[in-house]
């Protein structure tokens, strides 16, 4: 039998300014800033409703999972090393002078500006405001489709909201990802709500 790939309509909301789970001394890589949006900058979800998985086999996730529902899979490996090339003091002597493009999501602008890494990390990484388009703690990109894919999280936490592709959430594209969260989310139905779990990793 052929699986068919089903696109999901998704959307992630991510944030390293909350605290989480701590793995010791420097847990956060160096990402987690100080500052007066840090205890609740977004709220966690009360219940995660994306199955979680940490024995699984290749062929039970083809068959189960890979064209048809998202799942979060734990502790399937190691990536200690990983994690300390990302650590913001290495990415910064590593790529500070590279060049990173920014650009926004929602549908009328089409703004694209270049600056280096190190003035992106230093500079606008903050916490967003519900009424501009951001980065740092509160951002995220609005909901879009998407096929079979992967994410994983290295440090801080990735919020998720995942709508399957027949149905259509109320979303207003050229609004903020937080300004959703605080002003329609609230509003849902519990059937009209997404699956949602918030992913972390500190």
């Amino acid at each position: 039998m052929a699986l068919e790939a089903r696109p999901l309509l998704w959307l992630a909301l991510w944030t390293l300014a909350v605290p989480a789970r701590s793995f010791g001394k420097d847990a956060d890589g160096g990402w987690r800033r100080p500052g007066p949006w840090a205890p609740a900058a977004v709220t966690e979800e009360e219940h995660c409703t994306v199955e979680r998985r940490a024995d699984l086999s290749y062929a039970e996730f083809v068959q189960r999972y890979a064209f048809s529902r998202p799942v979060i899979l734990q502790g399937l490996t190691d990536n200690s090393r990983f994690r300390d090339l990302c650590t913001r003091q290495r990415l910064l002597a590593s790529f500070g002078d590279s060049v990173v493009r920014l650009s926004t999501a929602n549908t009328y602008s089409y703004q694209k500006v270049d600056l280096p890494f190190e003035k992106y990390v230093e500079q606008m990484l903050h916490p967003q405001d519900p009424i501009s388009m951001g980065n740092g703690a509160g951002s995220g990109v609005p909901f879009h489709w998407h096929g079979p894919g992967f994410s994983e999280v290295i440090y801080g936490r990735k919020r998720w909201f995942l709508y399957p592709p027949e149905k259509t959430p109320e979303f207003h594209p050229n609004k903020t990802t937080l300004a959703w969260l605080r002003d329609t989310y609230p509003a849902l139905t519990p059937s009209a709500r997404p699956l949602e779990c918030t992913i972390q990793v500190w």
